[in-house]
């Protein structure tokens, strides 16, 4: 029988991530929840940070729902679920308005008579404007608002520096109560020490996991860790295989890789070769706004078939003010690296940009495990399909935190606290020896080195069952290293990005077909049918 003891922490709800998600959840619950959200580094630190494009939503008077509608329809090829299309779609512009009432600031086109008309972009996929931005650093603005109005709630507990090791669930640690979940451990990387977290309800608000490439334009906090909790803890999750690609990261020999936004060649920008030869207009009849998936295999092919390192984003036929107006972040950035976006072509490269799949919820964010959430990039839809539309992401966001809002205000009161749980060592009794990092750096440059070289852009049969042989070794190795020596921040993100690999390869070897962001040379045709790639916990080998 396990000895139980009161928790480090205690709360009504626990959200993990302090992105667009978390935040948006943490500020819509009514004064009287006693919320604690715990993030992985800074509190502004997460993927929204880091969101040039900005958010789509039908404000333009010439566009329509229905058009948003099929536009993501056809981004998703065949693979989206049409009921949460429709869902998120028709609750764009309330849950956009939401944040412009909390200070969001986005760019302005007009004012007439009082009506605001907003600044709107066109980015791949979309056959209307609809982009709601702020310059080039929409991200920015939409995290540093919501930090601020977070930081003020006195209802809400900001920890940093907290790292999700695993669910506490009911039935693995012996509670006669149906299985839920209970609480979290968690690892306070100042204090080098795992702290237990009891709660009503738990959200992973986490983002996804595109760290387990070698080039990615994601901070270090992608690594996955809000699936491989929920995938440990029993959820299934589905369309692994579908990672997106951003075909336009800029491209630096010393590894100085960032995000150049969509919207760049939305207003114009054209991708060439070091020939200046446009090559997008040979490849599909939208040419650089044809979307992501198609815009991404095409310079991958182009770099490989003629043996170059790049090729080139161009937008110096526009005018030096409107490059100023529109773009100034990624102006500035790039002049640290002697690049003049009004004068220079700039070298790009595709890079690991979004995890399309998830862990499997409903319209509520509801798990396969009861009182567990996921909400945003970390959780499955089936809005995004096979490929996810530029900036339909942030939506997804405000859209299920919002619908979760909701459903938590009816369901929170009935909700029992379980406050005496076992510490972590009573779970897992590790033994204590001292881990080298330099180990670690290894094993994960291998980790990301095989996902980038195998399962990339492109695939083969091939090169599937080498990565899944490969990770398969390396896990083990981990699992080991989980289990005998101390815990560290790198080797539990260590842990979750090998878990990820795992699952993305699993799925990728399930599909025969290729369909949109999964390209499989063995099967380049789609299936008659669309069926997503779902994964249960206790049967990948089988």
């Amino acid at each position: 029988m396990q000895k139980h003891s009161l928790p480090d922490h205690k709360c009504d709800v626990l959200i993990i991530g302090s992105g667009i998600s978390g935040l948006s959840l943490a500020l819509r619950l009514p004064n009287y929840y006693k919320i604690i959200l715990v993030t992985k580094s800074k509190i502004h630190e997460s993927a929204t940070l880091y969101a040039q494009g900005g958010i789509a939503a039908v404000f333009d008077k010439q566009d329509n729902l229905d058009s948003h509608i099929k536009d993501t329809l056809i981004a998703g090829t065949g693979l989206c679920d049409y009921d949460v299309v429709s869902f998120i779609v028709n609750n764009a512009k309330t849950c956009v308005n939401w944040l412009i009432n909390n200070g969001v600031n986005f760019d302005i086109d007009s004012i007439n008579n009082g009506k605001i008309n907003y600044h709107l972009h066109k980015e791949g996929g979309h056959s209307y404007r609809r982009i709601l931005h702020s310059a080039d650093c929409t991200g920015l603005q939409i995290e540093n608002t919501l930090v601020n109005k977070v930081l003020k709630h006195k209802n809400i507990n900001i920890i940093e520096y907290m790292i999700g090791i695993d669910l506490i669930i009911s039935d693995k640690i012996d509670l006669p109560i149906p299985r839920r979940v209970v609480g979290a451990w968690l690892w306070n990387c100042n204090k080098r020490k795992i702290e237990t977290c009891c709660a009503k309800t738990v959200i992973l608000a986490t983002g996804g996991a595109s760290r387990v490439y070698k080039y990615t334009t994601n901070p270090n906090v992608s690594s996955g860790d809000g699936i491989a909790m929920a995938w440990r803890a029993g959820c299934r999750v589905a369309n692994l295989e579908f990672n997106q690609f951003h075909p336009t990261c800029f491209f630096h020999p010393d590894g100085h890789n960032f995000l150049l936004t969509e919207a760049l060649r939305g207003e114009g920008a054209v991708l060439i070769r070091p020939d200046k030869y446009r090559f997008m207009l040979d490849i599909d009849k939208r040419a650089e706004l044809a979307p992501r998936d198609i815009v991404s295999r095409a310079i991958a092919r182009e770099i490989k078939n003629n043996n170059i390192e790049c090729v080139y984003l161009d937008i110096t036929h526009k005018s030096k003010q409107f490059i100023f107006d529109h773009f100034p972040i990624i102006y500035s950035k790039l002049l640290e690296f002697g690049f003049d976006l009004t004068k220079d072509i700039i070298p790009i490269v595709p890079a690991a940009h979004y995890t399309c799949g998830g862990v499997m919820v409903d319209k509520l964010g509801r798990t396969d495990t009861n009182c567990l959430y996921a909400i945003g990039e970390v959780s499955y839809t089936g809005l995004h399909g096979a490929n996810r539309m530029a900036s339909n992401s942030l939506l997804e966001c405000l859209v299920y935190s919002w619908s979760l809002s909701k459903h938590l205000i009816d369901v929170l009161p009935n909700i029992r606290i379980i406050d005496l749980l076992p510490s972590f060592n009573a779970v897992i009794d590790q033994k204590k020896y001292n881990l080298s990092e330099l180990n670690l750096t290894e094993d994960l440059n291998k980790i990301r080195n095989f996902m980038s070289n195998c399962v990339g852009i492109e695939r083969t049969t091939k090169s599937l069952k080498f990565a899944k042989y490969n990770i398969n070794l390396l896990k083990n190795k981990i699992d080991k290293y989980y289990n005998n020596f101390y815990l560290s921040d790198k080797l539990l993100d260590i842990r979750n990005l090998v878990q990820i690999a795992e699952l993305i390869i699993y799925s990728a070897i399930k599909r025969k077909e290729s369909r949109g962001l999964h390209y499989i040379y063995e099967y380049p045709n789609l299936l008659p049918k669309a069926v997503p790639t779902i994964l249960v916990p206790n049967t990948c080998n089988k």
